[in-house]
């Protein structure tokens, strides 16, 4: 097997190209040639020796993830699936802003466990646990895109764990793939979120753990028996009151804002009075307005859910009503990449289709 110049860590190959013959600073002329320059081709790497070349070609590639489809929106926004060395799939998109920021939407898991009922990837099923490599792999891979574009000044800012599967699922490998962005790649703990459908114990591990994240929580209901309907998850981790015991232990040990999502499908939960079940439920367990963010977003329809995305009004109303009746920071998420497959498990979907289509022919 090749060794992956990507996921490698710069001691074990100094240790590998003395291994080689090699003198142990070539590892770090590597590594700047793929973390600053953005190499994505060994010819790149012009004060290298033929020699050290040849062996990099023949003993090691420039990432593992396989592109199998990549589509690109109006909006900037890219949208990438690529194929694991199992032929599982899994989705990555990366979000540019008009403020300068740059986002990546990383995924976590093959497929999910969670099984909410509204979204592409919980209707999949579960796959496998990505190794903390696989996460990593996908950021480092935006970020050398972006550096060896035309505007070397560009850097990939943000990373929002938010992509396929229940990233606190996978808590382990996530927090060493988070531990190599912050320190390899200079993404600030305070720039990466991770979000959860509620896993309660590991929500409890965050507030202690050494790298700051943000908390974001997908909650998009406020009573638990219209949760556990659409997120039948959360009976598993002991219901509404067990997860926001967990999200005020962590505003009040932390100080750190968090977020709720919140997907809004029409005459589900995007009234004004469901706004109010969501404020008087911070409220009631003692959660500080200040330090609660609520990100609305019409729902990404899929074919396997009947609901549809909240029409603009609506949006408008359940935001006013947080904001004006409890103080509650609330704003609608700007949606990216809505001519394109970007939600979660979308272009997946599309393109196991497709290959099933083929498969029967």
């Amino acid at each position: 097997m090749k060794v992956n110049l990507q996921t490698i860590e710069k001691p074990e190959l100094k240790t590998l190209l003395v291994s080689w013959g090699e003198k142990a600073f070539r590892a770090d002329q590597i590594m700047n040639w793929i973390r600053v320059n953005g190499a994505m081709d060994f010819d790149e790497m012009s004060n290298l020796p033929k020699g050290l070349l040849r062996k990099l070609k023949d003993n090691a590639v420039l990432g593992s993830l396989e592109v199998a489809e990549e589509q690109l929106s109006k909006d900037g926004t890219i949208k990438r699936l690529y194929r694991l060395w199992d032929g599982q799939l899994i989705e990555s998109v990366l979000m540019p802003y008009e403020d300068g920021r740059v986002t990546a939407c990383i995924s976590s898991q093959a497929g999910c466990a969670m099984g909410c009922v509204f979204c592409a990837t919980g209707q999949m099923g579960f796959a496998r646990q990505l190794t903390a490599d696989e996460i990593f792999e996908q950021v480092a891979r935006f970020a050398t895109d972006i550096k060896s574009g035309e505007d070397k000044s560009r850097r990939l800012s943000n990373v929002v764990m938010m992509g396929m599967g229940e990233p606190l699922g996978n808590y382990r490998n996530l927090m060493a793939a988070i531990a190599r962005m912050n320190g390899e790649l200079g993404i600030g703990a305070r720039k990466i979120t991770v979000s959860t459908v509620g896993v309660v114990p590991n929500i409890r591990k965050l507030i202690d753990h050494p790298i700051q994240v943000r908390l974001a929580v997908s909650l998009h209901c406020a009573e638990d028996k219209e949760r556990s309907e659409l997120m039948p998850a959360n009976k598993m981790y002991g219901g509404l009151s067990e997860l926001m015991s967990a999200v005020r232990e962590y505003t009040e040990k932390t100080k750190r804002r968090m977020t709720f999502e919140w997907a809004l499908i029409e005459g589900k939960n995007d009234t004004p009075e469901v706004a109010r079940q969501l404020g008087n439920l911070i409220k009631k367990h003692g959660i500080p307005n200040y330090l609660v963010h609520v990100n609305v977003i019409p729902l990404n329809p899929t074919g396997g859910f009947a609901g549809g995305p909240s029409r603009k009004g609506r949006v408008g109303a359940f935001a006013k009503t947080l904001n004006d009746e409890f103080g509650v920071s609330c704003t609608p998420r700007m949606r990216r990449g809505i001519d394109i497959d970007a939600g979660c498990g979308q272009l997946k979907s599309s393109v196991k289709k497709n290959e099933d289509k083929v498969a029967i022919i």
